[in-house]
């Protein structure tokens, strides 16, 4: 399994499992998924990045960076989402698939912004991942 596959799933159930976070999106509301989504408030998996690390000879670390898209109707709804995706995401060690380890996983960015409609906050929240790629 490739190791940003590995981030999302992780991720997607971590959120699935925070009480924090299900109190404010249903957990059905938490997609893999394009575009605006239909229901509100909601998490949308969006776009991924892997970049290898350096950090010894053999070449198995890797930063995975995920983008999670948050929804809501209100800028305080989108922000109180945001802030208990932040809190579930930096509180424990991460469990991945695939033999891969997760060293550090952080919260990068987090940016709420209005959306052009007028009827929707959207919150862009980066999550960072060094980890141990599986040989």
């Amino acid at each position: 399994m490739s190791p940003d596959l590995a981030l999302q799933k992780a991720l997607l159930s971590r959120l699935a499992s925070a009480s924090d976070v299900t109190d404010l999106v249903p957990v059905d509301d938490m997609v893999d998924a394009y575009g605006l989504p239909q229901r509100f408030p909601s998490i949308v998996v969006g776009e991924g990045q892997v970049v290898r690390e350096p950090l010894t000879l053999e070449a198995r670390h890797r930063r995975i960076y995920a983008t999670l898209h948050v929804w809501a109707k209100t800028m305080p709804a989108a922000r109180a989402i945001g802030g208990a995706v932040t809190a579930s995401v930096e509180g424990a060690a991460f469990t991945l698939e695939g033999d891969h380890r997760a060293i550090s996983t952080v919260v990068r960015e987090a940016r709420f912004i209005r959306d052009p409609d007028g009827e929707t906050a959207h919150g862009i929240v980066t999550v960072d991942c060094l980890m141990e790629v599986a040989t």
